[in-house]
């Protein structure tokens, strides 16, 4: 934490000066020992800890270059804010993992820890298809239209949505995950189930691109690759990266199909060097711009909401927000109307301030250490892909207020169901 520390007050030093790159390259060698720490001591290229760090304090860094017009200097207590994140979280995490238990010892699993599960995992990767695969026909039956056949139309995937069913036509984002779990305890002496298990996973990952979802198809890929990075002892690092190199074809397609032209885009994120190419502008802006949103949300908040903005998967899942209207009618303090996405603590803040903040990041962190520490036994296959969501999550703390998304719920009772069936098997 002292390298943290120092790095931290060289970032914010810089930044009052309007040195904006030598703010964010301080922050930037953070992320990467932060991560290189927990990577070193572990050897799990997947550790929750070190992905939370080097992708929040590395989103940080990005933020702090301000390329673009949208962003401005902070206010001190954003700095706090931000800081206590990843300090709160790194210090929970410590103090569980030292309460019960070493996390250090990755490599020593206990390959004889269950029983083969191969046919109980078969069994959701086909319940889960077959519900997301009808929920969907069920959704474009009924409004008539499939968001990948729609031109000229940039929200249509936005409006492809039927209150309760989408949840379950989303659920096809956990079939790669289960999968990776099928194949690796062993797969099936049947070709027939093998060959099935990848038709499904072909059908799953069709049904974002159907909707025109680039984050699905994204998460989807990513939770399978770290369910794989938790379930084997190595993994070669060159795996994330030439995935990602893979998926950009998807990306890019998925963007057009949205109608999102480069004009359009170029419009909205207001780039200061007019002439940079989109492909780095738009990842850019879709990682820094949250930062600043968290800022907006500092400067403009009138009052806390203490509980209710965290607490909109109640409202939401049980239909409250229907009754209540007032649950959820919260402005949401953006700089810019289109770039609504937030960092994993914006709710936090929005319902308590720093102290919310704080220990938010103390139970994520609490969390994680429970997690990792579980890794070596893990008695139950879908516990590694619970962990490979929160690994994405951990991933993606810049992008949005995951625990206070219902669907990020819904995925996890999704996979609280698989597990108990697979413990009864």
């Amino acid at each position: 934490m002292l390298v943290y520390s120092f790095c931290y007050a060289a970032s914010y030093g810089f930044a009052r000066f309007g040195w904006y790159y030598l703010s964010g390259g301080a922050l930037l060698a953070a992320a990467g020992y932060l991560y290189y720490y927990d990577y070193y001591r572990s050897g799990n290229l997947v550790h929750l800890r070190g992905l939370f760090c080097a992708f929040w304090t590395g989103g940080q860094a990005l933020a702090c270059l301000k390329l673009s017009n949208l962003q401005s200097d902070w206010n001190l207590v954003t700095w706090i804010c931000f800081y206590l994140a990843l300090t709160g979280f790194w210090a929970a995490y410590e103090a569980v993992d030292r309460m019960f238990g070493e996390n250090d010892s990755y490599g020593r699993r206990n390959r004889r820890r269950r029983k083969n599960l191969v046919r109980p995992v078969y069994r959701c990767m086909q319940a889960l298809t077959l519900v997301s695969s009808a929920a969907f026909l069920f959704e474009a039956l009924t409004l008539r239209y499939v968001p990948l056949f729609v031109r000229g139309v940039p929200h249509a995937y936005s409006e492809f949505h039927i209150t309760g069913v989408h949840y379950f036509t989303v659920s096809c984002v956990l079939v790669p995950s289960l999968a990776v779990l099928f194949f690796l305890e062993g797969g099936s002496r049947r070709s027939f189930r093998n060959r099935m298990a990848v038709v499904m996973t072909v059908v799953s990952l069709a049904i974002p691109i159907l909707c025109v979802s680039r984050f699905q198809l994204i998460f989807s890929v990513a939770v399978a690759c770290f369910t794989f990075g938790a379930y084997q002892k190595k993994m070669n690092p060159l795996v994330l990266p030439a995935l990602l190199v893979l998926l950009i074809p998807f990306y890019v397609l998925l963007t057009v199909a949205r109608s999102h032209d480069v004009a359009y885009l170029n419009g909205i994120f207001e780039m200061k060097n007019s002439g940079m190419p989109i492909f780095i502008s738009q990842p850019y802006i879709y990682i820094a711009n949250n930062y600043e949103n968290f800022d907006c949300l500092v400067e403009a908040l009138p009052a806390h909401t203490f509980g209710i903005r965290m607490l909109f998967p109640i409202w939401a899942l049980t239909g409250l927000k229907f009754l209540f209207p007032w649950l959820i009618s919260f402005p949401v303090y953006v700089t810019k109307t289109e770039l609504t996405t937030v960092t994993l603590f914006y709710d936090a803040f929005y319902d308590f301030g720093i102290p919310g903040v704080l220990l938010f990041a103390c139970i994520l962190g609490g969390v994680a250490s429970i997690l990792v520490g579980k890794l070596n036994n893990m008695k139950n296959p879908m516990g590694f892909v619970l962990y490979g969501q929160f690994a994405v999550y951990m991933l993606l703390s810049f992008f949005t207020t995951w625990f206070s998304n219902p669907t990020t719920w819904f995925y996890l009772a999704v996979t609280g169901i698989m597990a108990f069936y697979c413990s009864r098997q």
